[in-house]
C-alpha cells in the first residue's frame, strides 16, 4: 500500500473482529518499530505482544478511554527505557507499527487514558522503565472502516513565511 493512500485512508479502530491477527503480521508490525529513528539512535524501546484473553480484559478493565482493547485479538504494550525523548521516540515507533498494521488491513487506536503503574504491575515491566501505552491491534469491523475522518482545511492549519499569513 503506498504510504501516503495508508496515511489518508486509516481512521483510529475500536471495533475488532474476532479473528486473529497472523503472528508474521505482528512480527512485520515490531519490525517496523525497531526500524525506527530515535533520538542519538538509542533505541530505548521495548515492547510486550499479548494475546491472552484474560490479560487483555484485564487491561481493558484499566483504560477507562480504551476499554476495547479488551475486545482485540492482540495487543502491544510499548515500553521505553528512561530517556530524554521518550515520548517522541516512542510515537514515532507507534506510527510506523499503526501504519504497517494498517497496510496490512489491521487497525488500532491510541489508548491514552489507562492506568500505567497496574499495567506495569500486570506486565512485569521494571519500575525505572515507561509504559507508554498499550495499543490494540486486529481486523477492524466493517463499521469501524467507515468511520472516516474529518480534517481542517489545510488553509486551517498552514502558515506562509510568518502565522497568520495563509498558506496557498
Amino acid at each position: 500500500m503506498d504510504v501516503y493512500k495508508a496515511i489518508r485512508d486509516r481512521v483510529a479502530v475500536r471495533e475488532f473482529t474476532s479473528d486473529m491477527v497472523p503472528d508474521l503480521v505482528i512480527r512485520k508490525i515490531l519490525r517496523a518499530a525497531r526500524w525506527t529513528p530515535s533520538q542519538r539512535n538509542r533505541q530505548p524501546w521495548h515492547f510486550i505482544i499479548i494475546k491472552s484473553r484474560n490479560t487483555l480484559e484485564h487491561i481493558g478493565s484499566l483504560a477507562p478511554s480504551g476499554g476495547y482493547i479488551a475486545t482485540a485479538p492482540a495487543a502491544i504494550a510499548v515500553i521505553m527505557s528512561n530517556a530524554r525523548m521518550a515520548q517522541l521516540d516512542s510515537g514515532r515507533a507507534i506510527e510506523n507499527m499503526v501504519l504497517t498494521a494498517w497496510s496490512e488491513g489491521i487497525g488500532t487506536c491510541y489508548v491514552g487514558g489507562i492506568d500505567r503503574e497496574a499495567v506495569k504491575h500486570l506486565l512485569g515491566v521494571p519500575k525505572e522503565m515507561d509504559l507508554i501505552t498499550v495499543m490494540p491491534f486486529g481486523y477492524p469491523t466493517d463499521a469501524a472502516k467507515k468511520s472516516g475522518k474529518r480534517r481542517k482545511s489545510l488553509s486551517e492549519i498552514a502558515h506562509q513565511e510568518r502565522f497568520g499569513t495563509r498558506y496557498s
